[in-house]
């Protein structure tokens, strides 16, 4: 039977948690004691739910929301977007840093779901889309934020074509949170700060994971 009602199956299925590095905020996560955590995706499919990468606070994700907090110069009274946001994790960081307006963009619908119930749970307003922004041009955006996106070599080769279709004249600033997974870009990144952050060994084979967050250029 297929969800009808996203934010019931999102409430139901998951726990509010403070999120390990960046523990004022929190969000609506996957633990053991719900039934998506054990969920195949034979039967997430059944249930029409794709990947539930919302309900994770990844590395990447974590990386950056720390970074946010820490300077919050970087997103004062800017335009902010989360790409591939997840939980939207990043946008409320922004939002609580400051930032003039955060877009969480996912395609996922549960994603957008999730990423306004956790908007709520922090206390700030965020904007939500679910537009598969990789076939459009860059929008009117001060900072663009990507958190664990070079998992994939078509995705990251998606990535990076549409983050190099800004106009050399307008470039957007880019920053990007990750752990170095299998399609990280080294050429193209500036490091700018390392943290050991705590995740979940199912997801992660570890308890730890040195993730890092970096200027694209």
């Amino acid at each position: 039977m297929k969800i009808t009602d996203r934010r019931a199956f999102i409430l139901e299925q998951t726990r509010q948690h403070p999120v390990p590095h960046a523990p004022s905020i929190r969000l609506h996560l996957a633990d053991e004691s719900v039934d998506l955590w054990r969920m195949g995706e034979e039967e997430l499919e059944e249930l029409g739910v794709s990947s539930p990468f919302w309900a994770f606070a990844w590395a990447g994700g974590q990386a950056l929301a720390r970074y946010i907090l820490d300077n919050p110069e970087t997103v004062k009274d800017k335009r902010i977007l989360d790409f591939a946001s997840g939980s939207g994790l990043v946008a409320i960081a922004a939002m609580k840093a400051g930032a003039a307006s955060a877009i969480a963009a996912d395609i996922d619908l549960f994603a957008s779901d999730a990423a306004l119930i956790n908007a709520e749970l922090n206390q700030v307003t965020i904007k939500v889309s679910t537009k598969d922004l990789l076939k459009s041009s860059l929008g009117n955006y001060d900072l663009i934020c990507c958190g664990d996106v070079f998992y994939d070599p078509d995705m990251t080769t998606r990535v990076l074509s549409w983050l190099d279709s800004s106009p050399r004249e307008k470039l957007i600033p880019v920053l990007v949170g990750d752990p170095r997974r299998s399609y990280f870009p080294t050429s193209r990144l500036t490091h700018l700060q390392t943290y050991e952050i705590p995740v979940q060994r199912e997801l992660e084979d570890n308890e730890t994971k040195k993730t890092s967050v970096y200027a694209f250029s």
